[in-house]
């Protein structure tokens, strides 16, 4: 979608200013709200995708007004609405009014650190030959979809080429939506700079994305 969170080549955000030595967490909170995000993400109730487009929906002006732990709390009280976990009323109130959904599982202290050494791989086993091969020249689509997609707004209807082709995974457009996980083929495809920046693009610049294949059209 065409979110707050897609500025690449946007004017105005000024540059990136790297904070030097930055700490992990700049606050104490920041770290429970790393916490609570990951207990809850751990009910079953919703999976990583639909929880970026929870973020991808926050109102510009809040979203690019707000920390980023803050966008992950404003996201996360909306997940837990929309599958029944707390009321508007209730996160109004800071305590519960009535008994809400009952989660699928529930994260424990001691299973910690298992959860997280095993992460959650989105690779799946292969199920098609891949349709392009490194070297191949591609077009990216040309698509401004209201839902949650990973092509970058920068990097549509552009022309590069195939240099890797990375596996098969989870196809987050659809994950996002409750439509199934429908994996494909993904790959790394590089852009000249001037196909994605024109004219005033650096001499020698390239961008790279990873791109899945219904992304993707021979050229």
């Amino acid at each position: 979608m065409n979110g707050p969170h897609d500025l690449g080549g946007q004017h105005g955000f000024g540059p990136v200013a790297p904070e030097q030595d930055e700490p992990v967490f700049h606050g104490e909170w920041e770290k429970r709200a790393l916490g609570v995000t990951l207990a809850c993400g751990a009910f079953g109730a919703w999976n990583i995708d639909e929880s970026r487009h929870a973020r991808e929906n926050i109102p510009p002006a809040t979203y690019l007004s707000a920390s980023y732990y803050e966008i992950w709390i404003r996201a996360l009280e909306t997940l837990l609405q929309r599958h029944g976990f707390v009321s508007a009323a209730e996160l109004a109130e800071g305590h519960m009014l009535e008994k809400g959904a009952a989660p699928k599982r529930i994260l424990t202290a001691d299973m910690v650190p298992a959860v997280l050494a095993k992460g959650g791989p989105c690779d799946r086993p292969v199920a098609a030959a891949p349709r392009f091969a490194a070297g191949a020249r591609v077009r990216t689509r040309n698509f401004n979809p209201a839902t949650h997609t990973r092509l970058p707004r920068y990097a549509r209807g552009k022309v590069g080429a195939v240099e890797a082709v990375q596996g098969f995974f989870v196809f987050a457009d659809d994950n996002a939506h409750g439509r199934g996980e429908n994996p494909q083929w993904l790959y790394t495809v590089v852009f000249d700079g001037a196909e994605i920046w024109g004219e005033g693009a650096a001499p020698g610049l390239t961008v790279s994305i990873d791109a899945w294949e219904s992304y993707l059209e021979p050229v």
